[in-house]
Order: structure tokens, then C-alpha cells, then sequence
């Protein structure tokens, strides 16, 4: 009788849970086919039980496997070229978003009502940040973080940081004159995640890894979450060894990275008592220093020199934010580097304009160029060329996208002036297609550095709400400056020295005879398929690991340059 109560009541339970799902469905699915109802444009495959993910799985088929979703959702948008806004409905992997691609839009959503972040962004940058973060924060809370880290990556204090960093690229440079010796195929990305590490920790927490020449347990830390991190793929977000693996390295970063915080604070607390200068002439001081700094100033009730240790609050949410700046300081920087070097090597004419340009600027010597940046940073802002290259790159291989919150009472509309209520839907701003977007950008597909030197009369001149690799408005990506000064000083003492291109043919050839003989039976039967292995025509297509790495790390060969004005 017993048994019989408690399998009724299992019974009962499955049958009001089920009931409970079905109900909860229904309700999403109405409320987006009321949408649809109304005209809002969005895929007619649009279904009850599944919305729009078969959709959007039909384009991720076009593409490799290892590609970014965003890629996909790119050639999704060109058949939207009317309304450039038109809704997705991936409930419940993702809440229901307007996939937005018209610039217009994009500033309503970003600048005119900075709608918030979506409850996604803490869950989807958890395993990286380890808890809020400035990019899944709203509000005040996301206002007073952003105050406090806003004084180290100011203009300033980015231009302080430029002797660290030419020492840095000298040992890029070094490792790419040993791959030049080694006459070597090797993956370009690694070099350059290398380097982007040291950088952004020594800019961040003032700490030297030298992790170019060697390995480090904070790098190491953030390289296998990085690796077992995905966005969308879910083979990696259902793989049952990820949490695991994840909350290992991540307690590594947490305690690697509390040790410097308490480091810093306790200098800047000896500072305070023997009113000595913590900062060397000369020598700029750290993000992190900066940030402490700021939050001491902030809390006037408190005197820094009878505290005996970091407050606890503070110590945790700064450890949040310096794993996202080195995540972003890395990640995406490291791969932003990657395809400038690859379209310079796809457009020989405008490497030779960009080594003019630092003939013209360093001299004809092109190791006389690190002395120079040393003794007088300001020498990369008469670089035009140079940061045009590098905005034209990041048109063309943008690194993220931007999802933001629908809220009640708001109201977007497109360039036909059709209007968009997001009291329940949220927004995604595609960059890949922002920034191809031919009604926009005359010649879209090209590189075309010239686009961000003409004068706003000239048909290149693009349009400023276009242009959005590190996002608009208030939350802009605090980290724009570092990254424009890096990849401008990479450039200055790697271009004139080496010429380095892509080997994807001799990378493939080389993995295609060391297949197994099973899999090459099973592909001679038409059992198995060779995967595709571009986008669009591009072999270093972006891929899904983290940063949208190029794809297989980028297999180069570097000679050095063949240059007149280096040889002068």
C-alpha cells in the first residue's frame, strides 16, 4: 500500500512538472507568435516546439565545425538586407533576440537606452571571470567597478606602459628570429597568446611571467579554461569533465592573483606610512595599483595605513575583474594580431605603404625603432597607417558580438522606421555583419585601410555607428587604448624585419598522410566526409575557441623581410 502511495505521488509530480514545461513553452511560444503575428520579420521555419535553433542550425552546417556560431548568424543576416533587424527565437538556450546588423539601431541599443546585459552574460563568462564582472554587471554596481578600473587604462597611463611592452614584443621578435633559423612550419597563435600574456599581466598586475620563454601556472590556469569554454558548442558546455577541470584552474588564478592584490596593497600601505613614493620615475604603475588607489580615495572613513589587510569584498570582485582583462587582454588581442599579419601577407601593397611609413618615422634602421618608442611613446600616434591597417583588420575579423537585455516600455526601430517593443525580447548586435554591411561600408569584403584616413566627404569615409569591434556607447571595452598600442608597437618593430604567411597547405597536407588508414577507408566509402574547412573562401576562418582563434592556430612560415628601407 505503502509503495503504491509513493509511486502515485512520482506519478503525480512527473505528470504536474511535464505539465508545468508544456505550460511554460506555450506561454514563450505565444508571445512570439503574437510577434510574428504583427509582422516582425523573422524566419518563417519558426516552430512551436523547437522556435528558430533548427534555423540557425542550418547555417552552422554551412561552415566547419570548429567555426564561430557568429559566422553563421552573419550569413543569416544578408537576407534581412531590407530591415537589417529581424528577430531569433532560441528559447531556452538563449532568451529571444533581435539580430541587429543597421548601425542606427545598434546606437539606440547601446548609447540612446544602454539597455543592460542579459542575465546570459554572468552565466556564460562565469567560468572565465569566476563572478560578475564588468561585462555581465548593470547598473551602479557595473558604474563603480568601471570607475575604478577606468584610471589605469586611461590614455595616460596606457602611454606609461609602452617601454614594457617594446620590451615584451623584443622577445616576440626573438622567438620569430628562432622560427626564421629553424626554417619551421609553426602555429602563429601561440607566439602571439604568448606574448599578449606577458603583456597583460605586467599591465595589469605590474607581475613579469616571461611566459614567452617559459611556462606559468596563471597561464597555464587560464589556457585550459579558455580551452574548455564555449559560448555555444555543446560539446564542450555537455562535456561532464568541464566543471571540473574548469573550477581547478580556476581556483589557481583566484589564489595566483589574490597574492598580487595583497602585494600591491601592502606596498601602497608602506608607501602611505613613509610617504615614499611607491612608483620609480619613470616607470608607470599598474591597473591593478591604480584601481586600489582609487578605491582607497573612494572610501574617505577608511586610512589605508591602520588597515592590516584587503578588504575581503574588494579582493574578490577585483580578482572577477582582472581574470575578464586577462581574458580580453589575451584572448582577442593575441588573435587580432594573427590576421593583421595575415592580411598584410594577402596584400603585399600595403605592407610595403605600412614599412614606408615606419622608414619615415623611426628611420631606415628598423632596430633603432625600440630605443625610439622607449624614449618618446607618442612617436605611435604618427602612425596613421599603421592604426588604419590594424581598424581594418578588426572590421573584417571582429572578435565578439554584444547581447543586451529587452526592458518594458523600450522601443527600437529600423532604418524603415518599423518599430521593435523588446519588453520581451533581448538584442544581439552582430559585428561580422555590422561591419560587412554593403549598404554601409562601399567594397565591404575589401581591405581597404584607406577607409579611415579620407575626409568625411569621401565615399570610404565610413560611417562612426558603424564601426564597433570593441563595442559604443557607455560600456565600451575599457581596454581599447592598450590594445591599439599594442598592436601598433607589434607592427612597428615586426613589419620591416619579417615576412610571415600562411602554410594551410602544406598544414593540411601534412595531417592528410598522417591519417589513419581507417579513416582514410572509411572517407574512400563515403562513410566519412572531409570536413569543410572555409568560410567564405578564408582558410584562417574564426573559430569558436574562446577569442575566435583562427583556425588550427594559424600554420606560418616567417623568412626575414626582403626590405629596401631596412637593408638602408
Amino acid at each position: 500500500m505503502a509503495w503504491t502511495t509513493i509511486l502515485s505521488s512520482i506519478g503525480i509530480g512527473l505528470l504536474s512538472g511535464l505539465a508545468y514545461l508544456a505550460n511554460t513553452v506555450y506561454q514563450h511560444r505565444s508571445k512570439i507568435n503574437q510577434l510574428r503575428k504583427q509582422g516582425i520579420p523573422m524566419p518563417k521555419e519558426w516552430s512551436w516546439l523547437t522556435g528558430h535553433l533548427l534555423v540557425l542550425q542550418k547555417y552552422v552546417d554551412k561552415i566547419p565545425p570548429d567555426a564561430n556560431v557568429n559566422l553563421a548568424m552573419a550569413d543569416l543576416c544578408k537576407e534581412y538586407a531590407d530591415t537589417e533587424v529581424f528577430l531569433m527565437d532560441f528559447w531556452p538556450v538563449y532568451p529571444p533576440l533581435l539580430m541587429v546588423y543597421s548601425p542606427d539601431t545598434a546606437v539606440q541599443i547601446s548609447t540612446k537606452y544602454n539597455l543592460p546585459k542579459t542575465s546570459m552574460h554572468l552565466k556564460m563568462m562565469k567560468p572565465v571571470a569566476g563572478g560578475p564582472n564588468l561585462i555581465s554587471m548593470s547598473g551602479k554596481e557595473w558604474k563603480v567597478w568601471r570607475s575604478l578600473f577606468n584610471p589605469g587604462f586611461s590614455a595616460g597611463s596606457m602611454m606609461e606602459n609602452v617601454p614594457h611592452i617594446v620590451d615584451y614584443v623584443n622577445v616576440f621578435c626573438e622567438r620569430l628570429r628562432e622560427k626564421v633559423e629553424g626554417k619551421e612550419m609553426f602555429c602563429l597563435d601561440d607566439l602571439t597568446t604568448r606574448l599578449t600574456m606577458d603583456i597583460i599581466i605586467k599591465v595589469t598586475l605590474d607581475a613579469d611571467l616571461d611566459y614567452q620563454r617559459k611556462e606559468n601556472p596563471l597561464a597555464t590556469a587560464l589556457g585550459y579554461i579558455t580551452r574548455w569554454h564555449s559560448f555555444w558548442d555543446p560539446r564542450i558546455l555537455m562535456h561532464p569533465a568541464r566543471p571540473f577541470i574548469q573550477k581547478y584552474n580556476s581556483h589557481v588564478m583566484n589564489t595566483y592573483i589574490r597574492k598580487e592584490l595583497d602585494q600591491r596593497f601592502t606596498e601602497l600601505r608602506e608607501e602611505k606610512m613613509t610617504t615614499e613614493k611607491s612608483t620609480p620615475t619613470g616607470r608607470g604603475k599598474s591597473v591593478i595599483t591604480l584601481a586600489l588607489e582609487a578605491y582607497i580615495a573612494s572610501n574617505q572613513d577608511r586610512d589605508i595605513s591602520t588597515m592590516t589587510k584587503l578588504d575581503s569584498h574588494f579582493a574578490q570582485y577585483a580578482t572577477y575583474q582582472i581574470r575578464l582583462f586577462l581574458f580580453a587582454g589575451n584572448d582577442t588581442t593575441s588573435s587580432s594580431i594573427v590576421y593583421t599579419y595575415h592580411m598584410l601577407s594577402k596584400h603585399p601593397s600595403a605592407l610595403a605603404t605600412l614599412r614606408t611609413e615606419h622608414d619615415a618615422i623611426f628611420g631606415s634602421n628598423p632596430s633603432a625603432a625600440s630605443a625610439l618608442l622607449k624614449q618618446n611613446p607618442a612617436l605611435l600616434n604618427q602612425c596613421p597607417y599603421t592604426l588604419a591597417v590594424i581598424k581594418e583588420t578588426l572590421r573584417l575579423f571582429s572578435p565578439a558580438a554584444t547581447m543586451r537585455s529587452g526592458q518594458p516600455g523600450i522601443v527600437v526601430t529600423d532604418q524603415l522606421n518599423n518599430s521593435y517593443p523588446m519588453d520581451h525580447v533581448g538584442a544581439t548586435i552582430v559585428h561580422q555583419a555590422v561591419h560587412l554591411n554593403p549598404r554601409i561600408w562601399p567594397r565591404a569584403t575589401e581591405f581597404l585601410p584607406e577607409r579611415f584616413l579620407v575626409s568625411p566627404d569621401h565615399p570610404l569615409y565610413p560611417n562612426p555607428a558603424a564601426y564597433r569591434p570593441f563595442e559604443q556607447g557607455p560600456r565600451n571595452c575599457i581596454g581599447q587604448t592598450l590594445v591599439y598600442n599594442e598592436m601598433r608597437i607589434v607592427l612597428v618593430l615586426t613589419a620591416r624585419l619579417f615576412d610571415i604567411r600562411p602554410v594551410y597547405d602544406e598544414f593540411d597536407a601534412r595531417n592528410a598522410a598522417e591519417e589513419s588508414w581507417v579513416k582514410r577507408g572509411l572517407k574512400s566509402v563515403g562513410v566519412l566526409k572531409e570536413p569543410l574547412k572555409t568560410v567564405n573562401g578564408e582558410r584562417a576562418y574564426q573559430t569558436e575557441k574562446a577569442g575566435t582563434h583562427p583556425a588550427d592556430g594559424y600554420p606560418c612560415r616567417v623568412e626575414m623581410a626582403d626590405w629596401t628601407g631596412a637593408r638602408a
